[in-house]
């Protein structure tokens, strides 16, 4: 049993959770490392490799099953690379979608700001709340918004420590 760790050392090495590992292995993205006779996991020392090569194609934004598609090529010894490029290709489509959404938002929150500054004095008392709300963009902001609010840097690490924690 020489160079095998259990799993706690493995999640110290990695940053991945115990739970994380677990979930990893139960989606076949790890391989299911061997047992002690008391049950104990024990890995390889090519799970580290795996669980960083993992944690890169998260950050490339890929899904756990596009990874597992790209480690089912490999280990059938097919070229993964041409996979991955198509995925790169569709996240590419997918951040200028998003950047197209968000350069009309700004257009209309600049518009409405505008507005609302030249119109401020107009509103009148009342039955209203806030006008500049009750005019405002609406729905033609909201998957920009959705967008923003996942990247807040303060909920993008307690997110990804929380995938971490679910195996995601």
């Amino acid at each position: 049993m020489p160079n095998k760790i259990r799993i706690g050392q493995l999640a110290k090495r990695t940053g991945f959770s115990t739970k994380a590992i677990r979930y990893y292995e139960l989606l076949g993205l790890l391989a299911e490392p061997e047992r002690t006779e008391s049950g104990y996991r024990l890995y390889r020392p090519e799970a580290v490799e795996r669980l960083e090569l993992i944690e890169k194609a998260k950050r490339l934004g890929l899904s756990l099953e596009d990874i597992r598609d790209v480690l089912v090529l490999h280990e059938r010894q097919e070229t993964p690379c041409i996979h991955v490029l198509a995925l790169l290709e569709q996240k590419l489509r997918q951040v200028d979608t998003v950047l197209k959404e968000l350069r009309a938002f700004r257009r209309d929150l600049a518009r409405l700001h505008q507005e609302a500054t030249e119109r401020l004095e107009q509103t009148p008392a009342g039955a209203r709340v806030c006008g500049i709300i009750e005019r405002g963009v609406h729905a033609k902001g909201e998957a920009a918004l959705t967008w923003l609010e996942f990247r807040k840097p303060d909920k993008r690490a307690g997110r990804r420590e929380k995938d971490r924690s679910l195996g995601l």
